[in-house]
């Protein structure tokens, strides 16, 4: 059972729809015991850093998150999901992260020929053998919708990278953390092919 967390941060039905699609079993939830029991769990969102984390303390979510990944569970962020995971975001300055990979959340810097919020299809440039990108070959697209991107504190960590008026760590891959600015489940059969790598992850597959 993938659990997907519930905090009032939007997108999630697309994510169960995507899940489904594949034949997963789904659930939404903000119950603790739900998400530590769950063999995988996703943090989906869309809108504003400091308000999700607000939301997150105040369903208690914090603790289970931080939970989850000290039990190793595999943990996907998606769009706000991935900032969420790191330290700080310059969209709401003072509003501390989860912390659980270290980087930061930078505003994408305006161009004369480039809108923001960055919408649309953008190929990634694949790096360091990410899991979520197993039997994915080329250049991909994907979509995505954001203003504010991450710029990760190791390197190592990131699994691929876009191009859209700077360099944006796209993806990242910590041990069971798997991340993705772009949308996935709005990312057509690229897009399920990382949401099935993830699953496949979660039933010890991959």
């Amino acid at each position: 059972m993938i659990a997907i967390i519930d905090y009032d941060a939007g997108n999630m039905k697309s994510v169960e729809k995507a899940l489904l699609l594949l034949g997963e079993q789904v659930m939404f939830t903000r119950d603790r015991e739900e998400i530590l029991h769950a063999d995988g769990v996703i943090l989906p969102g869309v809108g504003a850093f400091g308000h999700a984390m607000d939301n997150l303390h105040r369903y208690n979510l914090v603790p289970a998150i931080e939970e989850v990944v000290e039990k190793n569970t595999p943990f996907l962020g998606i769009c706000l999901g991935l900032q969420l995971l790191f330290e700080e975001s310059e969209e709401n300055p003072g509003v501390s992260g989860l912390g659980i990979l270290k980087g930061s959340i930078r505003r994408i810097p305006p161009k004369p020929e480039l809108k923001i919020p960055h919408m649309g299809w953008n190929s990634l440039e694949l790096k360091h053998d990410g899991r979520l990108f197993r039997g994915i070959s080329g250049v991909p697209y994907v979509y995505f919708v954001h203003s504010y991107y991450l710029q990760a504190a190791d390197e190592r960590i990131v699994t691929a990278t876009t191009q859209y008026s700077t360099s944006i760590d796209a993806s990242v891959e910590q041990g069971n953390v798997f991340a993705c600015q772009f949308h996935p489940e709005k990312s057509s059969d690229t897009g399920l092919k990382i949401l099935q790598n993830f699953a496949d992850i979660v039933k010890g597959e991959s």
